[in-house]
């Protein structure tokens, strides 16, 4: 009896299900808190020079706070204050009404700077005083945050595989907890830039292996409500940060803030189920049918395990291959599931790249940093439902391929709105946003069903990493600006064009079952004709 048929026998989706989800909520919150942080702990607020250094007697003492800058610090082309430099002498002919600087001889700030701490108390830019020629800086620690999390999916894909889901969250809570605590308290940068690292690389572990947990003890009648609920998370903890970023303007208390939740998911993993699917696979057919009568008992549905033994199981499962140890080669060594990981690793690598292009360049609002982060989260609840019932109905592969051209078309539209028009590319950079959005949402759920239970962890572990390494070269992309203005939204456009077409080559996983070992997938998928499972 295969495994789909077993879970539905027991309720695909009852309360045993409903307790993994929520109990899965607290680490996964934490995601986009840790992935957007950014955007608030290295924020860079209004600064200028200090220029204490030119109090040279009475005269300097008795100006106001705007006339001590008028005659200290030199104003840009657009009329603002110089961020980055300041006079050498105070240039007291300024308070007359002349601006004449011929012989005004500017100088780098020499004793650092006046941050404007209206908005933020304090962040890593004005701890270390990240600005001007050092603010290359501040950009390097999102870029190494994601430099380990594509390292940490590889790793704890592979691991997660050969140990198990369960023993490998527990890791992942504990070491993204211990660094995160670590790099709240750092002293130095490049401390704050290493336990960032490592942070990055622990919260890989619970992004990839959560997300499989959950679909794995989802039966197929109700796996793609598995996938949207779980994508809920990100929405939620998104919400979760502008809130808590709000209330505290103080990076090192909001670093601890929004980890916190980690501490209740420690506390809650013992009641957290292993993968059923993942034991049987490996042979281990005793703890798969304790796990199973678990949930059986809990949905209510203890009836139905009369005829299942630890026997019954151990001859449905396919116990030669349980001693087998699986690597990331396994991905490549046969025709389908090599077509299948190149073809899902260059879609997820366009996917990652096509959304942080969008949700880092979007421009247009006018408004503060909290509300637009709050906007932004906001747009994303009522494009999932719509994902939900479309997933439900047309399918997986359509989904993906119709979100990522739809993505490609918008931005190539933007291309050609005048930059005057703001209200009308806000309108289309959105949308594109949330289209972006949309295929990130179903990749997650259409990549734990493409792969067998054997190297699901391995798949989504490779995939991810492609998708960080996009994450890690989008940014890169404005650069692009200096040789044509419109190469950056033509490199995003043709990028999410041809990942959708790519995506077009996947099989679709609608109303099909879970395949367990790659052979699996060297045939043809067995689907349901009907709303229930094939008996």
């Amino acid at each position: 009896m295969k495994f789909d048929n077993i879970l539905s026998d027991i309720n695909g989706f009852g309360r045993f299900q409903i307790k993994l989800v929520l109990i899965q909520v607290l680490s996964r919150i934490t995601l986009p808190c840790h992935f957007l942080l950014n955007n608030f702990i290295a924020a860079t607020p209004a600064h200028h020079c200090n220029i204490s250094a030119l109090d040279d007697g009475d005269v300097f003492r008795n100006l106001t706070l705007q006339q001590k800058l008028a005659v200290g610090v030199p104003a840009e082309q657009e009329g603002t204050l110089s961020s980055c430099q300041m006079f050498s002498q105070a240039q007291y002919q300024r308070l007359s009404g002349s601006n004449s600087s011929e012989d005004a001889f500017t100088v780098q700030c020499r004793n650092g700077w006046v941050y404007d701490n209206s908005t933020y108390k304090s962040t890593v830019v004005t701890e270390w005083d990240l600005v001007c020629s050092r603010k290359g800086m501040n950009k390097a620690t999102a870029t190494v945050f994601f430099i380990g999390v594509m390292f940490g999916a590889p790793l704890f894909g592979f691991l997660s595989d050969r140990f198990g889901r369960r023993p490998l969250l527990l890791v992942s809570y504990v070491s993204s907890l211990t660094f995160a605590v670590l790099s709240a308290f750092s002293t130095s940068y490049i401390m704050f830039v290493i336990m960032r690292f490592f942070t990055g690389m622990s919260l890989a572990g619970i992004s990839i292996i959560s997300i499989v947990l959950n679909v794995e003890w989802f039966s197929i009648k109700y796996r793609t409500f598995s996938g949207i609920i779980i994508s809920m998370d990100w929405t939620i903890g998104n919400w979760l940060l502008v809130g808590i970023a709000y209330s505290i303007n103080e990076w090192r208390m909001l670093t601890l803030a929004v980890t916190s939740p980690l501490i209740l998911s420690i506390i809650a993993w013992r009641w957290l189920p292993e993968s059923a699917r993942w034991l049987l696979a490996k042979g281990r057919t005793d703890e798969a049918h304790r796990y199973i009568m678990q949930c059986a008992e809990m949905n209510n549905r203890t009836k139905c395990m009369a005829s299942i033994t630890p026997m019954t199981l151990l001859e449905s499962a396919k116990t030669e291959t349980a001693d087998r140890k699986y690597t990331f080669l396994d991905l490549f060594r046969t025709p389908n599931i090599r077509k299948l990981a190149i073809c899902s690793g260059i879609v997820w690598f366009g996917v990652a790249f096509t959304y942080y292009g969008i949700t880092l360049n979007i421009t247009g609002f006018g408004l503060n940093p909290y509300l637009t982060q709050l906007i932004f989260a906001s747009i994303e609840m009522p494009m999932k439902i719509g994902v939900y019932f479309f997933l439900e109905k047309i399918g997986r592969r359509p989904g993906e391929v119709g979100t990522l051209l739809l993505t490609g078309v918008c931005l190539f539209i933007n291309m050609f709105v005048a930059k005057d028009k703001w209200v009308t590319r806000t309108v289309i950079a959105v949308l594109g946003k949330a289209l972006s959005e949309a295929s990130f949402t179903i990749i997650f759920l259409y990549t734990t069903e493409l792969y067998p239970t054997v190297v699901r962890q391995n798949g989504l572990g490779y995939t991810s990493f492609l998708a960080r390494l996009g994450v890690s070269i989008s940014p890169l992309i404005m650069l692009l600006e200096d040789v044509w203005h419109l190469l950056p939204p033509a490199a995003y456009s043709a990028v999410a064009v041809g990942s959708g077409l790519v995506a077009s080559l996947l099989p679709e996983t609608l109303n099909a079952r879970l395949p367990e070992f790659i052979e699996d997938i060297e045939k043809p998928r067995v689907h349901s004709t009907t709303r229930k499972e094939i008996q």
